[in-house]
C-alpha cells in the first residue's frame, strides 16, 4: 500500500566512522580518567581511615597496657600485703607462744646452766620470729623442756599453799577466755578435769600426788593455750585465704568483664570502620551516579536512570540503619553498575550524536529541496522531524536505530499525488516521491558522511528481474 511508511537504512562513510572512532576514544579516555580519579580518592580515603583506625587502636592498646600495668601492680601489692599479713600472723603466733614459754621459764627460780641454755634458746627463737620459717615445732619442744624443768622449782614454789597454787592455775585458765575454749574444747575440758583432780588432792598427806598432778596441769594449761592460739591463728589464716580466693575470683571476673568489653569495643570499632568505609566509597561515586542518571534521562533512557537511583537508594537506606555489611555489598554493586553504565552512556552519546548529525544532514537536504522544517522532538530514543512542501504535502521523518546500531530513516508522507491508499494489483507506485527522496539522500551523501540505502516500503513493485525489492517485509511498529 503506497501509504505505508518508507524505509531507508543508513550507513556511515569511512570519514564519519573515523570521527566516531575518535569520539569513542576520547570518551573512553575521559571515562578512564574519571575511574582513575575515583580509585585514587577511594585509596586516599581508605588510607586516611586506616591511619585513624591505627591511631585509635594504638591509643586503646596504650590504655590497655596502662590498665594492665596498674592491675599487675595492684595484684603484686595485694599479694605482698597478703604474704606479709600471713608472716605477721605467724610471727605473732610464734611470739605469743614464746611469751608463754618465757612466763613458764620465769617461774623457775634456779639459774643453773640448763635454765641459762633454755633462756638463750628462747631469745634465739624470738629473734627468728617473723621470718619465713615456721617455729611451731621448735617452740613446742622448748615448751616441753621448760614444763619438765618446772618440777624442779625451788622450795618456795614447791612449798606454796595448795589453795594459792590452785587459784593461780584457775586465774590462768580464766585469762585464756571463752574463745580459747571454743578453739580447743577438748584441751579446755582436760584442764578443767586436771584442776578438779588437783583440788581433790589438796590437803595433808597428798603432797606427792598434788605435786605430780601440778606438773601435768601446768603442762596441760600451756598446751591448751598454745593449741587454742594455733587454731585461732589457723582460722584467721583460713579466713584470709578465703578473702584472697574471693579477691582472686573478683579479679578474674573483672578481667573477664574487661575482656568482654574489649571484644565489644572491637566489634563496635569494626562496625564503625565498615560504616565509614561504605560512606567513603559512596561519597566517591554518589556525584558520578547522579550525573549518570541525569545523562541517561537526557539521552531518553529513563529506565537506566531509575536503575541508578534505585542502586543509590540501596546504599543510603542500610547506611542510615547502621547495617554495615548490607551497605558495603550495595556500594560494591553501585560501583560496578556505575562502571558499566558509563560505558553504556558513552555509546548512547555516540549514537545520539550520530542521530543529531543525521537529523541535521536530513534537514539541510530537505530544505535544499524546498521543504520547510516545521518541528522536531525526541521520543523513546528516536528523533521525529516534520517537513512541509509548498504544495502542502507533509513528510514526517523518524530517525531510529536498528538492533545492531545502524540508523534508519522512516518516512510517513501525506498529500503527495502519487501516493494512494487503494490496492493496486501491479503494486503501489510512488515514483515521483521516491525520486524526490533519492535526491534528498544524494545531498546527504555529498556533504555529511552518511549513506542512505535504497528506499523501500511494504508492497513496493518487484525489480525488473522479478526478484522482490530489499526489505520488502519490514514492519514499522513505532
Amino acid at each position: 500500500m503506497s501509504g505505508s511508511p518508507k524505509y531507508s537504512a543508513v550507513t556511515v562513510a569511512p570519514a564519519y566512522a573515523r570521527i566516531e572512532a575518535e569520539r569513542r576514544r576520547a570518551r573512553e579516555a575521559a571515562r578512564r580518567r574519571r575511574e582513575a580519579e575515583r580509585a585514587e580518592e577511594r585509596a586516599r580515603r581508605a588510607a586516611e581511615q586506616a591511619r585513624e583506625v591505627a591511631a585509635r587502636r594504638e591509643l586503646a592498646r596504650a590504655g590497655a597496657e596502662r590498665r594492665r600495668a596498674r592491675l599487675d601492680h595492684q595484684r603484686e601489692e595485694q599479694q605482698r600485703s597478703h604474704a606479709a599479713k600471713l608472716r605477721q600472723d605467724q610471727a605473732d603466733a610464734d611470739v605469743r607462744g614464746l611469751t608463754g614459754v618465757r612466763e613458764l621459764l620465769d617461774r623457775v627460780r634456779a639459774e643453773d646452766s640448763e635454765v641459762r641454755e633454755l633462756r638463750h634458746r628462747l631469745d634465739l627463737l624470738l629473734s627468728r620470729a617473723g621470718m619465713t620459717e615456721d617455729l611451731g615445732g621448735a617452740i613446742e619442744e622448748l615448751r616441753g623442756r621448760v614444763v619438765l624443768l618446772g618440777h624442779e622449782w625451788d622450795s618456795t614454789v614447791r612449798s606454796a599453799g595448795h589453795g594459792a597454787v590452785l587459784a593461780g592455775l584457775e586465774e590462768r585458765l580464766a585469762r585464756l577466755g571463752q574463745e580459747a575454749g571454743e578453739q580447743d574444747p577438748q584441751g579446755h575440758r582436760r584442764c578443767r578435769d586436771l584442776l578438779d583432780e588437783l583440788r581433790a588432792s589438796a590437803g595433808p598427806g597428798a603432797e606427792t600426788r598434788f605435786q605430780a598432778l601440778l606438773g601435768t596441769a601446768e603442762h596441760a594449761l600451756v598446751r591448751f593455750a598454745a593449741t587454742a592460739e594455733d587454731r585461732a591463728a589457723e582460722r584467721r589464716r583460713e579466713a584470709e585465704r578465703v578473702r584472697e580466693v574471693r579477691r582472686l575470683e573478683e579479679e578474674r571476673a573483672a578481667e573477664q568483664e574487661a575482656a568482654r568489653q574489649a571484644a565489644l569495643e572491637v566489634g563496635q570499632e569494626l562496625l564503625a570502620a565498615e560504616l565509614t568505609e561504605a560512606r567513603d566509597r559512596l561519597g566517591v561515586v554518589a556525584g558520578a551516579v547522579r550525573e549518570a542518571a541525569a545523562e541517561a534521562r537526557a539521552l531518553d533512557g529513563p529506565e537506566l536512570a531509575e536503575r541508578m537511583e534505585a542502586a543509590l537508594s540501596a546504599v543510603t537506606t542500610p547506611l542510615a540503619a547502621g547495617a554495615a555489611a548490607e551497605a558495603l555489598t550495595a556500594v560494591a554493586a553501585l560501583e560496578d553498575l556505575l562502571a558499566g553504565t558509563e560505558v553504556l552512556l558513552d555509546e548512547m552519546h555516540v549514537a545520539d550524536k550520530r542521530r543529531m548529525d543525521l537529523a541535521q544532514a536530513l534537514q539541510d537536504a530537505m530544505i535544499g529541496e524546498g521543504f520547510a522544517f516545521t518541528g522536531g522532538e525526541q521520543r523513546a530514543g528516536d528523533l521525529l522531524l516534520s517537513f512541509e512542501r509548498p504544495s502542502g504535502s507533509t513528510y514526517r521523518t523518524t530517525i531510529t536505530t536498528e538492533d545492531g546500531g545502524a540508523p534508519v530513516l522512516v518516512y510517513q508522507i501525506d498529500g503527495e499525488p502519487d501516493i494512494t491508499f487503494r490496492p493496486d494489483p501491479e503494486g503501489a507506485r510512488c515514483d515521483r516521491t521516491e525520486d524526490l527522496l533519492e535526491r534528498v539522500h544524494e545531498a546527504i551523501v555529498e556533504g555529511h558522511g552518511f549513506v542512505p540505502g535504497q528506499i523501500t516500503w511494504q508492497g513496493k513493485p518487484r525489480r525488473p528481474d522479478g526478484r522482490p525489492q530489499a526489505a520488502q517485509d519490514w514492519r514499522w511498529t513505532r
